[in-house]
């Protein structure tokens, strides 16, 4: 990325700030920053740097700047180079409010957020008129750049203070320009790109004929209540419902990722006989089950023994051990491939699957997010809103109680549709600009995508980080939509700060869990119909018998030579495969033997950390 003169920002999203005050931009400019305090840093910043970017979506908020400090930057802002190692500290994650530069920023009127002043700490004051005043810096000495969203090296290697602040910024600016300015981990990401291409609010005519905030549709605008089965065993609903914690596990959502493992005597003399295990990785497998998939934007309503209708997102209860499933087969209804053993709650895509198999299902309850229009079709009369029944603490665990929006009664309280499309093609767009980067592109020959994507990683370590990156904001986005409460002090029951977040919401998180499986599931079908099936699963990566360690001669073909429909297909684009590993098939049959998951390790036989992305 080049710098964009033309803009409100023409020296780019952020700059990474040396000990002697050169700040590194992107596209190789270089700037001098003269302030020797933090508040200084911050003014500068705001009013000299020309750093920021602009709002993704016309309804949007520019992105506030970044300052990413190496340690000798630090140290040059009266900051420890390292975290400090008392334990206090190592826990929160943050300096105490009484360190030196805090106290110094309170004098200069700077405020920082509740996150305080860690790795990522955000330095404000309240917005006047329509002018943000808001800073991000980023530590990488005090560890800003973890290792789950940049991958091991590149994060030690930042950590260390390998990595020369010009190559630091160039990574940097390629993951702000393809996805978005980093104001934290992956999950943090993950969220505020969601947040900034479909934004809560747009700008509507007031009464008066002047502006106001009004709901964006399509949008997440208000935080909502999960229904009893997809909140976490301590949030509220079920704690009302059941008591603290004690809410029955059969009435728990376990819509999870994949981890199956094939019973060893299940296994054939046939296959025992061959000699590779091959193990294929689905591209972005989270980002590909975002395109498309309808979820729900409002609240929940009950519905008694209703009729399964896949076009209502939301949670069904219905008993599915009745479908038989080849035991060779991981079961797709649940986690860990068992068969059900009675009624369970189930996202719509899982029952979905389960009448696309052509079983009958007979829900017994369901919790469903409909329209206003199916809401009228299922004659069901529209609960009373909490603001209309004065329902105090649900407004206050949703947020509503302090500064509740004027437009409350703008609010399309029941709706679903698409949320995530602009995401999955924004990101589908950065995971593909980045992999044409490093030399794989779609439409390349098996044996040359393969060739491609055995050194890939090798021909731009920054890029390979970014690449890392884009997959962590994916995943990381998924989980923060069920963030469970932190620290000490918290108190089953209780709601926690996250709650009042519209994107905190467990419903859409086991939705896109469970079309990520079942999209497994229904490939792994299509392979067994052709004879060919795994001996272990684990999320996005899956394990075949070979006889070959090139994965083109383990896909069927048909007589044309082409790949038949609706199996695992090689190749870039987000939901193909790509090798994820070849070992020994008699290594792997002795993990199964232990019980153990060759899927987990054979990427990396000596890693105890999970394959896949």
């Amino acid at each position: 990325p080049k710098p964009t003169p033309n803009t409100p920002y023409p020296n780019g999203p952020l700059a990474v700030v040396d000990g002697d005050g050169t700040a590194y931009c992107t596209g190789g400019l270089v700037l001098d920053c003269p302030a020797k305090t933090l508040s200084g840093l911050v003014d500068w910043t705001l009013n000299e740097s020309g750093l920021g970017a602009q709002a993704l979506h016309p309804s949007g908020k520019d992105a506030d700047p970044l300052i990413v400090l190496t340690e000798s930057a630090a140290v040059r802002f009266g900051l420890p180079a390292q975290l400090p190692d008392d334990p206090a500290v190592q826990r929160a994650q943050r300096l105490p409010d009484d360190h030196k530069v805090i106290k110094a920023l309170t004098r200069a009127k700077w405020k920082l957020t509740k996150r305080g002043l860690g790795p990522w700490p955000r330095i404000y004051r309240p917005a006047t008129g329509n002018r943000r005043q808001c800073v991000q810096l980023a530590l990488v000495s005090w560890g800003a750049l973890d290792a789950r969203d940049w991958g091991k090296d590149f994060a030690r290697a930042a950590t260390a203070g390998e990595i020369p602040p010009p190559e630091l910024a160039r990574v940097l600016a390629t993951y702000a320009a393809l996805v978005l300015t980093p104001r934290g981990g992956g999950a943090t990401c993950g969220i505020a790109l969601m947040e900034a291409l479909r934004p809560r609010t747009r700008a509507v005519r007031s009464e008066d004929g002047g502006w106001m905030s009004g709901p964006q549709p399509g949008s997440l605008t208000l935080a909502v209540d999960p229904a009893p089965c997809e909140a976490p065993a301590e949030h509220p609903v079920p704690s009302t419902l059941w008591g603290t914690n004690n809410r029955p596990l059969e009435q728990a959502i376990n819509e999870e990722a994949y981890e199956w493992i094939r019973d060893p005597e299940l296994l054939t003399d046939e296959e025992c006989l061959k000699p590779y295990a091959l193990g294929l990785d689905v591209n972005m497998a989270f980002a590909a089950a975002l395109n498309r998939l309808v979820v729900g934007l409002g609240e929940a309503v009950h519905l008694n023994a209703p009729d399964f209708d896949k076009a209502l997102p939301g949670s069904w209860h219905v008993d599915l051990s009745h479908i038989d499933i080849d035991p060779r087969l991981p079961n797709p209804f649940t986690p860990d491939g068992t068969k059900p053993t009675g009624p369970a709650w189930y996202a719509t895509p899982t029952v979905a699957y389960a009448a696309e198999l052509g079983h009958h299902v007979q829900p017994l309850e369901a919790w469903v997010r409909p329209t206003t229009d199916q809401l009228a079709r299922l004659g069901i009369p529209a609960p009373a809103a909490a603001w209309e029944i004065g329902d105090t603490d649900r407004l206050d665990r949703l947020g509503l109680t302090t500064t509740p929006p004027a437009f409350l009664h703008q609010v399309v309280r029941f709706d679903n549709g698409a949320y995530f499309d602009p995401v999955y093609k924004h990101l589908r767009q950065a995971y593909l600009t980045v992999m044409e980067q490093l030399g794989v592109t779609p439409g390349m020959a098996a044996p040359d995508f393969v060739e491609a994507m055995s050194v890939h990683k090798q021909q731009d370590p920054g890029l390979a980080a970014v690449l890392t990156a884009i997959k962590g904001t994916v995943k990381g986005g998924v989980g923060k939509m069920r963030e469970r409460p932190q620290g000490k002090n918290y108190r089953p029951g209780e709601p926690w700060p996250a709650l009042a977040r519209p994107t905190w919401r467990p419903d859409l998180r086991a939705a896109i869990i469970s079309t990520a499986r079942i999209n497994m599931h229904r490939k792994m079908l299509k392979m067994a119909a052709a004879g060919l099936y795994p001996i272990a699963v684990l999320s996005d990566c899956v394990v075949y018998p070979s006889d070959d360690q090139a994965p083109q001669n383990l896909l069927p073909t048909g007589p044309d030579g082409k790949p038949l429909p609706g199996i695992f297909r090689l190749g870039v684009s987000p939901g193909m495969v790509k090798v994820e590993g070849v070992q020994p098939f008699l290594w792997a049959a002795h993990l199964l033997d232990q019980g153990d998951n060759p899927a987990r390790h054979i990427k990396d036989p000596q890693s105890n950390e999970d394959s896949g992305e």
